[in-house]
């Protein structure tokens, strides 16, 4: 937390401003909670005290992904300028890199995990940072991106299939408006028509009986 208000209070911002950041990132001061379970990180040169370091942000502020791609941008410049790695992406914290050799790959992964440790005091999930061929499906936001089409996760599907049965029993009940559960069915159509899902989305939605309703499910 200290560097990462370092990082965005280094430029000539307003007073006012300053401010206003401050109070935003101290705001999540216990958003890691040695007391709730997280143990804290040890990183080369520290120290016991480093523990009690204020560490995360509130989830749900719509400062964090902002401030992640600022905070982040050292880790851009390092992995196209210092790897050399030419297919790279990254969404806020998830990041993929692309090359032919599995070997190169894995010694980007040990460079990477080195220097966001040592520059950025961060660490990767390692259980999820592996190489695989992209025939297999790249796991990207959600989605299972393939090189000729797009699938939405299994357990993304779990998920929208029983909160929109939830929403849908609401409504049948009268506990919420027919328009409140169409805004939520909508929103999800729209999300999952990023990949290829015709068919998801007819028999996820063809269990909900609508009497006199229709959703758009041709999209």
């Amino acid at each position: 937390m200290v560097r990462l208000q370092g990082s965005l209070l280094d430029g000539s911002w307003q007073p006012g401003l300053r401010r206003v950041i401050k109070a935003i990132v101290s705001s999540g001061s216990q958003a890691a909670d040695p007391q709730g379970g997280d143990e804290g990180w040890l990183f080369p040169g520290d120290d016991l005290l480093a523990l009690a370091r204020p560490r995360g942000l509130l989830v749900g502020n719509l400062t964090s992904q902002h401030w992640s791609n600022c905070y982040l941008d050292p880790l851009d410049q390092f992995v196209r300028r210092t790897l050399g790695c030419r297919a790279y992406l990254r969404y806020v914290d998830d990041f993929a890199l692309f090359h032919d050799d599995k070997a190169v790959l894995a010694d980007w992964l040990a460079r990477i995990i080195d220097f966001l440790g040592r520059r950025l005091r961060l660490r990767i999930h390692e259980r999820a940072a592996h190489a695989q061929p992209c025939a297999t499906g790249i796991p990207w936001l959600g989605f299972v991106v393939y090189p000729d089409h797009r699938r939405v996760k299994a357990r993304k599907v779990v998920h929208a299939t029983r909160r929109l049965s939830c929403l849908y029993e609401a409504w049948s009940q009268g506990d919420i408006s027919f328009g409140e559960f169409d805004a939520s069915v909508q929103g999800w159509i729209k999300h999952v028509s990023q990949a290829d899902t015709l068919g998801l989305r007819q028999h996820v939605l063809g269990r909900f009986a609508l009497e006199g309703h229709k959703l758009d499910r041709k999209r």
